[in-house]
């Protein structure tokens, strides 16, 4: 794909919870109704997960009146307000398609119990136009990334005498165990450095 359509599909990702296949969520869109406009809230189990990126969407099903319900809904719709994961399903497959032939009790998905407090994730825009336009002006290869976290500079006196005194002010300090910070004598002045 060409790099001019990645980024315009780029802007239109928003920010969304984590969740798969046999999880709870409930769903907030907006259902617009000749002038007015109204949010809906549609409660089930998703049943799917498919595609990649802007183009990424999710099945929910869920039993209305004895009735098996499905809806499909594209992952960073705007008209999607919010999306609550209600509970965290045990499931070993990526696609249920096996709930459309069970009713009532067995239609169940059995709910994760080592699941821990789910995390509210606003539904904003993942990048913004300004991030975008610095991250196209300045890419930088992955070989640089690599080259810059190897250079890292070996500790002298000076940086692990700051760092023990970081440490008695409360801040993190790095010290090593080779070495140990030695304090100057009194009678010794210390050099004097020109700017």
């Amino acid at each position: 794909m060409s790099t001019v359509i990645e980024s315009l599909e780029r802007t239109q990702l928003r920010r969304v919870p984590k969740f798969d296949a046999g999880d709870r969520l409930r769903v907030h869109f907006q259902v617009i109704e000749g002038t007015r406009r109204r949010t809906q809230v549609f409660e089930g189990v998703v049943i799917k997960r498919q595609g990649h990126g802007a183009r990424e969407t999710f099945t929910v099903r869920k039993q209305s009146f004895g009735v098996g319900v499905e809806r499909t809904f594209p992952l960073h719709s705007p008209k999607i307000e919010r999306i609550e994961v209600a509970a965290r399903g045990d499931v070993r497959r990526a696609k249920l398609y096996y709930l459309r032939g069970r009713i009532g009790k067995r239609a169940r998905v059995r709910e994760r119990r080592s699941a821990g407090p789910e995390i509210a994730v606003e539904r904003e825009l993942l990048y913004t136009e300004e991030s975008l336009e610095t991250a196209d002006a300045t890419p930088i290869a992955a070989g640089e990334a690599v080259e810059q976290d190897a250079a890292v500079e070996p500790l002298g006196e000076a940086a692990l005498e700051e760092g023990s005194a970081e440490s008695q002010g409360g801040g993190a300090a790095l010290v090593s165990t080779d070495e140990v910070p030695v304090a100057p004598e009194p009678d010794e002045e210390p050099a004097a450095t020109d700017k």
